[in-house]
C-alpha cells in the first residue's frame, strides 16, 4: 500500500483526499477535506485570478501541506482545472503551489479533467448498474460529460459552471425570469455542441458528481443536514431531481442559507449549478426517449487523481 494525496483545485473549491492505494482494489480513505475558496472569482469577466482569491487559495494549500506531512504522504498530485486554465496570471498560482507543496501543479485540459472524473465515479459503480454511464461533473467554471462503460468512450468539457453562470446571468435574488432564460439559452447552446461529440441517446444511467449535484440530491432526499452516507449512491427518478433543481433555482438567498444541508460556500451559486444539472438531465431524457435513473456519487475527480498515483 502507498499513501497518496490528491488535491483538486477548481473554480469554487479546493479539496484534499489522502488515501492508501494498492495496485488493485479500491481506495482506502484516510482524510477528505474541502474548503470553498472561490479561486475563479471574476475570471470569466477579467481573464485573471483575483489577488484576494489567490491569497485564500494558497492559504488553504498551506494547510493541506501540513495535513499531508502529518499523515506521512508518499506521493502527491495537484490538479487545477477551469479557473486556472482560463487565467492569464496562472503562473503566480503555479509558483505559490510549488513552493508550499513541493510538487508542480498540473493545469489539466478539459478532456483530462473529464477522464479523471469518469475514473473516480466508475471505480465504485458495480457491474449491476445499467451501462453506458454518463458521468457529469458540474464544477464552478466548467462542466464535464463523459460517456463510457468501465472506461471512457467519449467526453467533452464545456465552459459553463455554477460560478461562471451565476456571475454571467443569475445576479437577482431570486434570479428574474429574464436572467433564467438567458442562462438556459447558454446551457442549451452548449449542450447542442455536446450532442455532436457524445452519443447521449445511448445513455442508460446518469451519474452526477461534485457539490452542485450532491446538494441537489440532499434537497431531493429531504435531508435535514448533509449526510454523505445517504447521498453517495442515491438513485432517484429524473423528475424528482429536476423538481429539486427548480426549487433551488427559485429560492431566495435567505431560504437557501437556511437549508441544513447547504454548505455556506454554495449558497450564492447553487441555483446555477441546479439549472445546469436540470438541463443536462432533460436533454438526456429527450435523447433516450424517456426518463432515466439518476445516480449521485461522492466519488469523482478527486478519486480519479488518487487512483492515477497507483
Amino acid at each position: 500500500m502507498t499513501r497518496v494525496a490528491a488535491i483538486d483545485c477548481g473554480t469554487n473549491s479546493i479539496r484534499l483526499l489522502i488515501a492508501d492505494v494498492s495496485r488493485r482494489g479500491p481506495l482506502v480513505d484516510v482524510v477528505r477535506q474541502m474548503e470553498v475558496v472561490r479561486l475563479g472569482q471574476g475570471v470569466d469577466r477579467t481573464g485573471m485570478l483575483d489577488p484576494a482569491a489567490l491569497e485564500r487559495t494558497l492559504d488553504a494549500v498551506g494547510r493541506y501541506a501540513e495535513v499531508c506531512r502529518e499523515h506521512g504522504v508518499e506521493a502527491t498530485r495537484f490538479v487545477a482545472t477551469s479557473a486556472t486554465r482560463d487565467a492569464g496570471n496562472r503562473h503566480v498560482f503555479v509558483s505559490g503551489v510549488r513552493s508550499l507543496l513541493g510538487v508542480e501543479p498540473e493545469v489539466v485540459s478539459g478532456q483530462e479533467e473529464a477522464a479523471l472524473s469518469f475514473a473516480g465515479a466508475a471505480s465504485v459503480i458495480g457491474p449491476e448498474q445499467d451501462r453506458p454511464l454518463l458521468v457529469v461533473d458540474i464544477g464552478g467554471g466548467s462542466t464535464e460529460l463523459v460517456l463510457g462503460d468501465d472506461v471512457p468512450r467519449a467526453g467533452v468539457s464545456i465552459d459553463l459552471g455554477s460560478v461562471r453562470l451565476t456571475e454571467r446571468h443569475l445576479r437577482g435574488d431570486p434570479p428574474s425570469p429574464k436572467q433564467v432564460k438567458a442562462a438556459r439559452r447558454d446551457v442549451r447552446e452548449a449542450l447542442d455542441e455536446v450532442e455532436t461529440e457524445v452519443a447521449l441517446h445511448e445513455v442508460r444511467t446518469i451519474v452526477g458528481v461534485a457539490g452542485s449535484v450532491t446538494t441537489v440530491t440532499a434537497h431531493a432526499l429531504g435531508l435535514p443536514e448533509y449526510d454523505r452516507s445517504r447521498i453517495d449512491g442515491a438513485e432517484l427518478g429524473s423528475a424528482t431531481v429536476t423538481a429539486s433543481c427548480e426549487a433551488l433555482l427559485q429560492a431566495t438567498r435567505e431560504e437557501r442559507a437556511a437549508m441544513g444541508f447547504m454548505h455556506p460556500g454554495r449558497v450564492d451559486v447553487i441555483g446555477a449549478g441546479a439549472l445546469i444539472w436540470a438541463e443536462i438531465i432533460d436533454r438526456v431524457c429527450r435523447a433516450t426517449g424517456g426518463p432515466r435513473t439518476v445516480r449521485t456519487s461522492e466519488h469523482d475527480i478527486l478519486d480519479g487523481i488518487a487512483l492515477s498515483l497507483r
